[in-house]
């Protein structure tokens, strides 16, 4: 990384390079955080996971994680960028059905939302770690795919391998997305 030089003029919203930038001083942030002290895994598994603006904080406790976000939102804050305390929210994934519950996480005069369920680049994670929610937001999705090009699988005018085609290529990918990462029980299956 090179050293640090003062910026005069900033981007303008839509500007081609504003992703770009703004991924160089979230990764310059993230590598400022001492995640645990001992590097950037829990149990064997990363506790910082970010793809473009979504940062996802992993912590084998609320004092973990609290310690995490606030490491998270200082070393931003350095860097000019800010952690939007309402879309920030925290999930207790526990065998305990109590789990997180009582407990609520305060940053910044912040009470962040305890959610069961939510949605990181185009899954759901539940709780529960149950991938029935997922299946059931696919199969909505891929209806109204279906619905979408209904009235082309149904004319007269289109052959039947043109059909098959659409279907392939509009309709099968939206049913499969995401589908090798799912572990299924028997019970799902």
């Amino acid at each position: 990384m090179s050293d640090r030089f003062p910026i005069r003029n900033g981007l303008k919203q839509g500007d081609a390079l504003l992703p770009i930038i703004f991924n160089f001083a979230l990764e310059d942030a993230i590598r400022r955080v001492q995640v645990n002290r001992d590097g950037s895994k829990l149990n064997g598994t990363h506790q910082l996971l970010a793809y473009a603006d979504d940062v996802n904080i992993l912590g084998g406790s609320i004092h973990t994680l609290k310690e995490n976000a606030e490491g998270i939102i200082t070393a931003t804050r350095e860097l000019g960028l800010e952690v939007s305390a309402d879309k920030t929210k925290y999930m207790v994934l526990s065998r305990d059905q109590n789990a997180g519950r009582v407990q609520s996480v305060r940053i910044d005069n912040s009470t962040l939302e305890n959610v069961e369920k939510f949605k990181y680049l185009g899954t759901i994670l539940t709780n529960k770690n149950s991938i029935v929610e997922e299946i059931k937001s696919i199969l909505r999705s891929g209806n109204a795919c279906y619905h979408s090009v209904q009235n082309l699988l149904s004319s007269r005018l289109l052959s039947k391998n043109l059909k098959i085609k659409i279907f392939r290529n509009i309709i099968l990918p939206v049913l499969l997305y995401g589908c090798e990462a799912w572990s299924l029980t028997l019970r799902v299956e």
